[in-house]
């Protein structure tokens, strides 16, 4: 059973990521039409996927009385997030190749890199 204390605001860490995205594809559509922006789209979205998962699994549990419900979903989310990573770069390599692998993996690169601006995005919830 989940604490009734508020998860981490992570909502505004994963708007900026797919706005980043969006960025990323319309930069590289502007500059090298269609198939550089489904490279860049693919590239960020395998990046965003894994990341929405963890944040969806990794807060469900807060509080002393739940410390070992916390590891334990942080490891179940980290190990999700690895085979759904794992299994998403199978799936793009395997099914859609993408035409420029500089725009697919810039995008995916560029994508995880928003998570350094976690500390200005994430909103704490209040404790008062």
């Amino acid at each position: 059973m989940a604490a009734s204390i508020q998860r981490p605001q992570v909502k505004r860490l994963l708007q900026v990521q797919l706005a980043v995205v969006a960025l990323l594809s319309a930069l590289a559509g502007i500059g090298f039409g269609v198939s550089g922006a489904a490279s860049a789209a693919t590239g960020g979205l395998v990046a965003f996927l894994p990341n929405a998962f963890f944040a969806w699994r990794v807060f469900r549990y807060q509080g002393a009385r739940y410390s070992r419900a916390i590891v334990n979903s942080f490891y179940r989310a980290e190990a999700g997030k690895f085979g759904l990573t794992a299994a998403l770069f199978t799936l793009v390599f395997i099914a859609v190749p993408p035409s420029n692998p500089t725009f697919f993996f810039g995008a995916y690169v560029v994508t995880l890199f928003v998570h350094w601006l976690g500390p200005w995005l994430v909103k704490r919830p209040s404790h008062t």
